[in-house]
């Protein structure tokens, strides 16, 4: 038997996000948020009780180490969370639309995430794992980008299933076909891909989501996709079926940082309870339910991985809705 639900590999960071307020001198005010989005994952799923394992690297500074000490609070395993010397932790402001919508600047040129080599990864940990989860991030450097590929080839020789993000922030990338092609990676291993609609755009070049999901259907053998479309709902797709569900509208939204992961490990939860053959149209509809639901909770809160929502939690709220 596997002993961790999910490892998952890639950024450790801090998202400093405007709280709203200003200084004395007028100065707007930023809180210091861990995150990144690999571990954001994670931090739901152990809200859900799964067990999780991260790898990753940040800064030998005060703030890499309140993020281990915050990762390792969450009940997430931290031994192969490694320090980097002569390279800072990474950071993000992440700057909030009327609507909650976000944009980010990133200070990562570069992080100390992007110094993870392919000696530093304990594999048992890998090894050990019923999932393992990635995104592209991990892949806009040479040194991190074969670590993470060593990574996703050795969870596949153990027999895990692969589970990608892409996670597109275009500003970390030197051009957009750099971006796809890195995306085309995730899309050749991934079990379980986790899409956004401006994603499916990029890649496909189909605003249709349909249109979108079908052109990577053909190309690429993945057996579910979840494609998340904000204030629209989402849409999973699995074998000859497609399932739609709409979103929990919030008037308390804040912010949407996190919401996508949040939503990533509902469908996880779900794979791990169903297994990845376990699917019907009732249980695609019940994990999409849920992971709207949890994605709406995170938007009426700044951050993500400190302040995931509980299990019981979700159901309530669910209990109102439905």
């Amino acid at each position: 038997m596997k002993k961790i639900s999910v490892t998952a590999l890639g950024e450790l960071l801090v998202d400093f996000t405007q709280d709203g307020t200003l200084s004395k001198q007028g100065n707007p005010m930023f809180e210091a948020n861990p995150g990144g989005a690999p571990c954001n994952v994670l931090a739901m799923l152990q809200k859900l009780g799964r067990s999780t394992a991260f790898i990753g690297k940040v800064g030998n500074d005060f703030l890499g180490k309140a993020l281990i000490d915050c990762v390792r609070e969450a009940g997430i395993n931290t031994d192969n969370i490694l320090t980097d010397g002569t390279t800072p932790t990474t950071l993000a402001f992440v700057h909030t639309a009327p609507d909650g919508d976000r944009s980010f600047s990133f200070y990562r040129n570069p992080g100390a995430d992007m110094t993870l080599r392919p000696d530093d990864i304990n594999f048992d940990l890998i090894e050990n794992s019923e999932i393992f989860h990635f995104g592209t991030l991990s892949m806009t450097d040479s040194s991190v980008e074969a670590s993470t590929k060593a990574a996703v080839e050795a969870a596949k020789s153990f027999g895990a299933i692969i589970s990608f993000d892409p996670n597109l922030r275009l500003r970390l990338w030197k051009n957009a076909e750099t971006a796809k092609e890195k995306i085309k990676y995730g899309l050749s291993r991934c079990d379980i891909l986790k899409i956004s609609d401006d994603e499916i755009a990029f890649i496909t070049g189909f605003d249709d989501i349909d249109k979108g999901v079908d052109i990577i259907r053909k190309e690429y053998d993945i057996p579910l996709i979840c494609a998340t479309m904000g204030k629209k709902g989402s849409k999973a797709y699995y074998k000859d079926l497609s399932v739609y569900r709409e979103t929990f509208l919030d008037v308390n939204t804040v912010e949407t940082t996190g919401a996508g992961d949040t939503f990533m490990a509902c469908v996880l939860d779900a794979v791990l309870e169903n297994g990845i053959e376990g699917f019907d149209k009732s249980r695609l509809y019940d994990m999409l339910t849920f992971a709207n639901a949890a994605s709406s909770i995170i938007t009426t809160r700044r951050g993500a991985l400190k302040v995931m929502p509980e299990k019981a939690e979700i159901l309530s709220f669910l209990s109102e809705r439905i």
